[in-house]
């Protein structure tokens, strides 16, 4: 059951989550355009973004903030679109989202085209990566696919693993994920015995699981964001595979587990500190993560919280530190105090938010270093910490 959200909780009053028209919404000194995949097959994500939103603060370094709320329907195209409307409609200074890697990199163009900063919550590292004239107004809050990849193979290797497959997402997020596994595999001698790919939409992965079964891998390396990634799971589970399964830290939602069920008992995954945050050591990191988690569990009902929810509580704590530098140099609706905020979000160092510490660079707009990453396995239907992981 929903709680009531306490007094001590910040919550966004100005939340404007739009229909048929943005003119409906009121006026704002700092206007932040969301766009989060609510609908769709990355629903099971974009849901609690969406509610992590209304815990944002309706105030900023003493400037009222209004945030505008669409969804992309888990599509590229809408979240373009999204954006486009941001910036012509509604006349935002910042824009976080989308969800999802395909959508975040639709999003890029239109975003630097309008000189319009943005605050990416979704996971592939070429959201950000290489740096060039548009990506210099583009940044990320979830861990880099290459952090978490080599956490995948350092804890494979690390095993006595030698031989891996891969069940991979046909889409940016998994052809990301595949670039890093297969240069973080080279560096261990590691071999990719066999590599399949499927769709988010797909029902069946028969196939694929039996082509990588054939292959006799130690274990199976499953790529693949949200609900759907459970699918090459269970069927390989259902098939008669024993081994090791990992997933990336896309999966790490209750909604996953609650699909996956008895399939996905014993999955390896690193993630980010957020997700096992009751289990961390003593740390800055654990503090800043256990007071989302107990802002959103008191919101939204015990057990409730997750990771994605968590990388849009980063944007904002990302956004609420950036905010005053710029408020510094020009004024809320103006080309300079956009680029005040751009300047200020590169300008962030050592900010703790609730998935580790950030510190930009001109040529790093994600800022995370191993300090982000722990590995976590699934006991009992619960997410547990693998005791050597641990976030500092």
């Amino acid at each position: 059951m929903k709680k009531t959200v306490p007094s001590w909780a910040v919550v966004a009053t100005a939340v404007t989550v739009l229909g048929l028209s943005l003119a409906g919404s009121a006026a704002a000194q700092i206007k932040v355009g969301i766009t989060l995949s609510t609908t769709g097959p990355a629903a099971s994500l974009g849901i609690p973004e969406k509610n992590t939103v209304t815990l944002f603060p309706k105030e900023i370094a003493g400037q009222q903030v209004e945030y505008i709320v669409l969804d992309d329907a888990s599509d590229p195209t809408t979240a373009s679109k999204n954006v486009r409307r941001f910036v012509d409609e509604g006349k935002v200074d910042v824009i976080i989202g989308s969800t999802i890697s395909p959508n975040s990199l639709a999003m890029i163009d239109a975003a630097a085209d309008t000189g319009t900063p943005m605050i990416s919550i979704a996971g592939a590292s070429r959201i950000v990566e290489p740096m060039d004239a548009k990506r210099k107004w583009v940044f990320k809050t979830p861990q880099h696919d290459s952090l978490m990849a080599e956490g995948i193979i350092e804890h494979f290797t690390g095993a006595g693993g030698k031989a891996l497959a891969v069940i991979a997402q046909s889409d940016a997020y998994g052809e990301g994920w595949l670039a890093e596994l297969q240069k973080f595999a080279a560096a261990r001698d590691v071999k990719i015995v066999a590599l399949e790919r499927y769709n988010r939409a797909d029902t069946s992965v028969t196939a694929q699981a039996l082509k990588v079964m054939s292959a006799k891998p130690d274990a199976v390396a499953v790529v693949g964001a949200g609900t759907p990634a459970a699918l090459p799971q269970k069927t390989l589970r259902e098939r008669g595979y024993s081994g090791s399964i990992y997933q990336t830290h896309g999966v790490a939602n209750n909604d996953f587990l609650r699909v996956g069920g008895k399939d996905v008992e014993g999955t390896i995954l690193p993630a980010g500190p957020v997700l096992v945050a009751a289990q961390l050591p003593v740390s800055e990191i654990k503090t800043v993560a256990m007071d989302y988690v107990q802002r959103y569990e008191e919101a939204f009902g015990k057990d409730t919280v997750t990771t994605f929810g968590a990388h849009a509580w980063d944007a904002m704590l990302l956004l609420r530190n950036a905010v005053p530098g710029a408020l510094a140099k020009a004024a809320p609706g103006t080309p300079e105090f956009r680029t005040a905020l751009r300047d200020a979000l590169e300008g962030t160092k050592d900010l703790t938010v609730s998935h580790g510490i950030m510190t930009m660079t001109p040529d790093d707009h994600n800022g995370m270093d191993a300090r982000s990453r722990v590995m976590v396995t699934i006991e009992k239907g619960r997410w547990a910490l693998i005791p050597e992981s641990k976030a500092q």
